[in-house]
């Protein structure tokens, strides 16, 4: 499991950092304060620390932000400790709140429970837009109806699932699901996605995946 860090207290980062590692997570310490959206799109995590008083941005604004870019649970790790403070970062999407200075086997029992929470893992199914991707079987249903997903068309969609709202384009997909020797290049993601479009189709699905001109698809 992959764990972002922002902080800006380089002590306290690397604190939580070297914590985090020594149980097992790898971590990620974002420290472009001035262009934390951008930065987060280079990896891939799966949880987010998340302090209150940023430089630029507050940790409330940078986690509607992060929201909107990536569906991964965010804990808010901060020395502010009032209750407005903590409903202010369950208003802005935090899943949990912990103060400074922090009992350490408190903030790694939350971040196991967000990790458990959030992973698609432990549900069955994922429903979006009325549409309901079985996660063990590999079967899409819409209105009573269902059909059956390939390994790579499950793949495509799954990735989308969890991604709702944004635009995710072929590069991404590429690199995302296929950066191995079996894939090397993007015809196989077109065909795939021709196919999976064909099957929706099939049983009534049209408005799940939007094509955005130029720049790729959307859930």
């Amino acid at each position: 499991m992959k764990i972002a860090i922002i902080e800006d207290d380089k002590i306290t980062r690397l604190e939580l950092s070297k914590l985090l590692n020594s149980h097992g997570y790898e971590t990620v310490l974002l420290t472009d304060f001035e262009n934390l959206s951008e930065e987060s799109k280079k990896y891939s995590f799966d949880l987010i620390l998340l302090d209150i008083n940023l430089p630029y941005e507050n940790g409330y604004e940078i986690c509607r932000k992060m929201k909107k870019l990536m569906s991964v649970p965010i804990i808010f790790v901060t020395s502010r400790d009032t209750s407005a403070d903590e409903l202010l970062s369950i208003q802005a999407g935090g899943i949990d709140f912990i103060t400074k200075p922090y009992d350490t086997l408190i903030l790694l029992e939350k971040i196991k429970r967000a990790l458990q929470l959030s992973n698609p893992n432990n549900f069955r199914e994922l429903t979006k837009k009325d549409c309901t991707l079985d996660l063990h079987l590999s079967v899409l249903k819409y209105e009573g109806k269902s059909i059956e997903l390939t390994r790579n068309e499950f793949r495509i969609l799954y990735y989308f699932f969890m991604n709702e709202d944004k635009i995710i384009s072929k590069e991404e997909l590429l690199e995302k699901l296929w950066n191995d020797k079996y894939y090397l290049d993007e015809n196989v993601l077109l065909v795939n996605m021709t196919r999976l479009k064909k099957k929706m189709k099939e049983i009534g699905i049209i408005h799940l995946l939007e094509n955005i001109r130029g720049k790729g698809w959307k859930l």
